[in-house]
């Protein structure tokens, strides 16, 4: 259990947005589909960055809709608000890294209720750093913080958010709702929600002031 209670105790936390701090609702499928990605095997920023300029932005734009429509669909993940809440009364730093855009996080955050733990400036979308799994964004964050990998905990419900912390040199936590776990060669640790893991950072911070 050392283990996890160090993981725990980090003071740089940082976000994945869609599907971890949100309730899921991205169908990627019928997104890839309403872009023209039927028979691409790029992800989606992948592909809008090797369309010729005038398509990519008309996609881009298209795209940027689309989120904006998931956006006013979406809620607070249970257990989000309790854990964003404990670690700003530890004095963490938090952040969010996502594959959407900052304007369109800031929205996200305002309709959950969760826009006051995050600053602007700890918001960084695909259009502050190179999209995850690069670990630029990780980079930026723990920079502007004085904070170093061992120091940081990536958040995060699929693959590229296991993959960026990894890259960087972070600890992992993957959040899982079906308890599938796909890949516990990149994750430090498991838990099936954020109430979850809200409870296991209460317990661990009730331990240390003990």
């Amino acid at each position: 259990m050392a283990h996890y209670h160090q993981i725990l105790d980090r003071r740089c936390w940082i976000f994945d947005l869609d599907g971890t701090l949100t309730l899921a609702v991205h169908d990627f499928a019928a997104i890839r589909e309403t872009l023209g990605m039927a028979d691409s095997d790029l992800d989606i920023l992948g592909f809008l960055a090797s369309l010729p300029a005038a398509e990519a932005a008309t996609k881009h734009a298209r795209l940027m809709a689309i989120e904006y429509e998931l956006a006013a669909k979406t809620a607070a993940a249970p257990g989000a608000e309790r854990l964003l809440d404990l670690l700003s009364r530890r004095g963490a730093q938090v952040g969010i890294l996502t594959r959407n855009t900052r304007e369109i996080a800031l929205h996200t955050l305002e309709q959950i209720g969760l826009r006051q733990y995050f600053t602007p400036e700890a918001i960084l979308g695909r259009d502050e750093a190179v999209p995850k799994p690069h670990p630029e964004g990780i980079t930026k964050l723990l920079g502007s913080w004085g904070g170093t990998p061992d120091e940081a905990v990536m958040v995060g419900d699929y693959l590229f958010d296991l993959q960026v912390g990894r890259a960087a040199g972070t600890a992992t936590i993957h959040v899982d709702l079906t308890g599938a776990f796909r890949w516990p060669e990149l994750a430090d640790l498991e838990v099936a929600n954020l109430e979850e893991l809200a409870e296991e950072l209460r317990l661990s911070m009730q331990a240390f002031q003990g």
